[in-house]
């Protein structure tokens, strides 16, 4: 597998792990839906929380969260409604951000909560 896979593979499960202990619960991992993908799809508090996990092995060229184009937004916010229809979830949807630096063993990880709105001018 190619290195930058394994790093973003990697990324994903510190985040899942991170969701889990801050007490989510994770309902798919890599949702995908035609050409369109959604990392993780986790519940909390009657609400569907879509997150976008961003991961680098270094924060020198741009910080993760900087990497997100308005052509992303709009594809996260167009995968989510097809999951929420296809799953009939009748819940409220929060899209939240997780950036993970990863530092060779180590990491440091950022959630933030309420990252994207599917009305922000993009």
């Amino acid at each position: 597998m190619a290195e930058h896979n394994e790093l973003v593979i990697k990324g994903e499960e510190i985040a899942c792990q991170f969701l889990r202990k801050a007490g989510y619960f994770i309902l798919d991992r890599g949702w995908r839906w035609q050409h369109l993908e959604l990392d993780i799809l986790a519940f909390k508090d009657n609400t569907l929380i879509v997150v976008e996990v961003k991961t680098r092995s270094s924060a020198i060229f741009a910080q993760p969260d900087d990497t997100i184009s308005n052509k992303k937004l709009k594809q996260v916010f167009e995968a989510a409604d097809r999951y929420m229809e296809t799953k009939n979830i009748p819940w409220e949807v929060r899209y939240d951000l997780i950036t993970v630096i990863v530092h060779g063993e180590t990491h440091s990880i950022e959630h933030i909560e309420d990252a994207f709105y599917p009305f922000m001018n993009i």
